[in-house]
């Protein structure tokens, strides 16, 4: 399974961006999708995660300001990232976890977000 990740960039502060991570190859079906982001120097963690029945959880720094969801029909995940603020600065990656005679994880490759003026 590969995972396609894009939408990062620069953006000032107060500011929105979208991640997009598209899954594609051999699965069975798609467990759950999830965003981690990774500052300098600090561990990866979770950011937001959608299972395959729709539930989500979003962290505590960004609740209220990023939305995660979801087009099931092209296995993709979108996070929605409002009101960033310069603490969101990190890399973003993707983690999709399916089913494929067992249940594997795989991760993109990362994108940079970068909250600044």
């Amino acid at each position: 399974v590969q995972l396609a990740e894009s939408g990062g960039g620069l953006v000032q502060p107060g500011g929105s961006l979208r991640l997009s991570c598209e899954a594609s190859g051999r699965f069975s079906r798609i467990h759950e999708m999830s965003w981690y982001r990774q500052a300098s120097g600090e561990q990866r963690a979770l950011v937001a995660d959608i299972t395959s029945g729709g539930g989500t959880y979003v962290s505590d720094p960004v609740q209220g300001r990023f939305t995660i969801s979801r087009d099931a029909a092209k296995n993709t995940v979108f996070l929605q990232m409002n009101n960033l603020v310069p603490e969101d600065t990190a890399v973003y990656y993707c983690n999709v976890k399916y089913r494929l005679n067992g249940l594997y994880e795989t991760w993109g490759q990362g994108t940079q977000v970068t909250v600044s003026l």
